[in-house]
C-alpha cells in the first residue's frame, strides 16, 4: 500500500528548538557541541501526514530542509500558530507546491497573523500582472480561522486554542487526541477545558529558569499534570537542556521531544 493510500495519520515534529535553533552558532556549551542527533534542533514546525496529504504547521526558516528529511512530497496547506519570524520565514518554501498543485495554498490563520505575513512577504501578494514570470509570484490564499471553532483539512478536524506567548494571543492546535502547543507560557482556563482527555501533548519547555514568554522545565511539568495526557513531550528547547540528561530527569510519560518525532494520530 503506498503512503498516499494508507489510512494511518500522523503528525512529525519536525523542528523542536528556539528562535535561534541549536546550535548556536559559535556557542562552544556541551549541548551545542553535542554529538548526540537528538541536541540538534531546528526552528519549530510540525508536518501532518494522513490519507489525503500532507500539509504543515508554521514554516520556520528551515522548512525546505525538514520537508527533504522527512521525504514529504506535495505540501497542500499551512497553519500557522502565530507571525514571529522563526515561524513564518519557511513561507516562500511553500512556492513550489502552488505550481505543482496549480492552485493557491490555503495559508489558516487570524488576522493578525495575516497581516503581518502580508507585511513581511509583500512581494508574495501583489498582483500576478507585475511579475517579469509565472515563477516570481507564490499561489497562496489566507483562510480564517478562529479559537474554539474546528476546522478541516484534507480531513482532518483541527481545533484551534487560545493560549498566550507572554501578552501575545497566539493559537495551539488538537487534532484528534494529539496537541500542539509551542511557544506558550499561559493557557486560559477555558482553553485547558479543550485539552482534556488527551493521548499525546506537545508543549513548550524553554529552560530550566523561567522566562517571560515560554514555560519552562518544571512549568511545564506542572501543567502536564494539571491536563494529564497519556504521554507528553518538551519542545522549543534551548541549548540550556542536554537530551539526555532532561530524559533521566523527567517524570515517567514525560520527554524530550526531537526533530523527526513521529507521533501516530
Amino acid at each position: 500500500m503506498s503512503r498516499s493510500e494508507s489510512s494511518t495519520a500522523e503528525m512529525i515534529i519536525m523542528g523542536t528548538g528556539t528562535s535561534v535553533g541549536v546550535p548556536l552558532v559559535g556557542c562552544p556549551c556541551i549541548v551545542c557541541r553535542s554529538p548526540n542527533p537528538r541536541n540538534k534542533r531546528t526552528r519549530t514546525g510540525v508536518l501532518l501526514r494522513g490519507p489525503q496529504g500532507e500539509f504543515i504547521i508554521d514554516a520556520g526558516p528551515e522548512l525546505r530542509l525538514q520537508l527533504i528529511r522527512e521525504d514529504a512530497k506535495l505540501i497542500q496547506a499551512a497553519i500557522f500558530t502565530h507571525a514571529h519570524a522563526d515561524h513564518i520565514l519557511g513561507l516562500d518554501d511553500l512556492r513550489i507546491f502552488g505550481y505543482q498543485m496549480n492552485s493557491a495554498v490555503p495559508l489558516y490563520c487570524e488576522e493578525r497573523v495575516e497581516e503581518q505575513i502580508r507585511q513581511t512577504f509583500s512581494y508574495a501578494f501583489t498582483d500576478p500582472s507585475t511579475h517579469s514570470h509565472q515563477f516570481a509570484a507564490p499561489k497562496l490564499q489566507f483562510e480564517r480561522i478562529v479559537p474554539g471553532t474546528p476546522f478541516s483539512v484534507l480531513g482532518m478536524d483541527i481545533l484551534p486554542i487560545r493560549l498566550k506567548h507572554g501578552e501575545l494571543p497566539v493559537l495551539g492546535f488538537r487534532i484528534g487526541n494529539v496537541a500542539f502547543l509551542t511557544d506558550v507560557s499561559t493557557i486560559p482556563a477555558d482553553s485547558k477545558e479543550l485539552l482534556q482527555g488527551l493521548d499525546t501533548l506537545v508543549i513548550d519547555a524553554l529552560r530550566y529558569e523561567p522566562h517571560p514568554t515560554h514555560l519552562h522545565v518544571d512549568a511545564a511539568v506542572r501543567m502536564i499534570h494539571q491536563l494529564r495526557p497519556r504521554q507528553a513531550y518538551l519542545t522549543h528547547m534551548s541549548h540550556d537542556l542536554d537530551y539526555d540528561a532532561l530524559r533521566n530527569e523527567l517524570p515517567d510519560g514525560i520527554e524530550p521531544a526531537y526533530d523527526g518525532l513521529k507521533i501516530i494520530l
